[in-house]
């Protein structure tokens, strides 16, 4: 298994692999109260065994390549990940994703993580296009679209039901040379 550095904090990104359902299945239970009013990745969760068929759909999405997970480290303590929710390598388009339990928050781990995430899909894979897409009224996924440069496309008024509530969803991108020349 490999590990990149995300600083000099300790914090590592690895992928994150069926084996390591029970690990995730606590860290999932630890994020659940900030992840689940915007995302079902938390609902997906709630067992073993869920969890693990939520770790093999990814493994399977991974060998498909089509998807990716990664779990994001703290001193040794699953705190959060980022994944390729989509991974489209003819087209050369993907939509990026992050989650994050409190124990991360104020780090900026999930910035770091994907940012290496983009440069492994720009450069590696030659992606033309990175999404992001958020509830407009999750601030802090908002927020890391904007520190990692990309630009607000447009948002999809009501266009995400979940949990019996509409959201809008604001389409974030950023396109390849932006990202190559973002980092000189």
């Amino acid at each position: 298994m490999f590990a990149i550095s995300l600083g000099d904090d300790g914090a590592e990104l690895r992928p994150l692999e069926t084996w390591q359902a029970q690990e995730f299945l606590s860290h999932v239970d630890r994020a659940r109260e900030l992840v689940d009013p915007w995302i079902p990745f938390a609902a997906a969760a709630t067992d073993l065994d869920s969890a693990r068929a939520l770790l093999q759909r990814y493994a399977d999405s991974q060998a498909a390549d089509t998807g990716r997970l990664y779990g994001i480290w703290l001193d040794g303590t699953l705190v959060g990940g980022v994944l390729f929710r989509t991974f489209e390598a003819g087209s050369g388009n993907c939509e990026v994703g992050c989650w994050l339990e409190a124990a991360g928050e104020g780090r900026g781990l999930v910035t770091r993580a994907m940012r290496k995430l983009i440069d492994w899909a720009v450069d590696v894979r030659g992606m033309h296009r990175v999404e992001w897409v958020a509830s407009s009224a999750n601030t802090r996924s908002v927020a890391v679209a904007k520190r990692l440069g990309m630009t607000r496309d447009g948002v999809m008024r009501e266009s995400y039901l979940y949990r019996g509530k509409r959201h809008d969803s604001e389409i974030w991108s950023v396109l390849a040379p932006e990202w190559r020349a973002q980092r000189g």
